[in-house]
């Protein structure tokens, strides 16, 4: 169960699916206590695929200002895993 809190979400966008499709990348955002190998363990566990590599990044929240009022969004982070040859991960497939 441990392997589905640590993976949060997928991130899509423009450059993502360019990763997806020409390095064979998928890009996750994960829980911040997490470290590469739990986040391999997890990716493996969850959609049964190898792992080649991890990579992972902290990003810092961006400081917001709507009128007068200053927020802040909250910090997160990222993880960047390179899978096998030959295996893939479709998310939004044939929707």
């Amino acid at each position: 169960m441990r392997a589905y809190q640590l993976i949060k979400a997928p991130i899509d966008t423009e450059k993502t699916n360019l990763q997806k499709e020409l390095l064979n990348q998928v890009s996750f955002e994960v829980d911040p206590n997490a470290n590469r190998v739990e986040i391999k363990k997890a990716v493996e566990h969850i959609f049964d695929v190898k792992v080649k590599s991890v990579k992972t990044m902290n990003v810092k929240g961006k400081i917001k200002q709507r009128g007068r009022i200053i927020g802040k969004r909250k910090n997160w982070k990222k993880a960047l895993v390179t899978l096998m040859p030959g295996n893939r991960i479709n998310f939004f497939e044939g929707v």
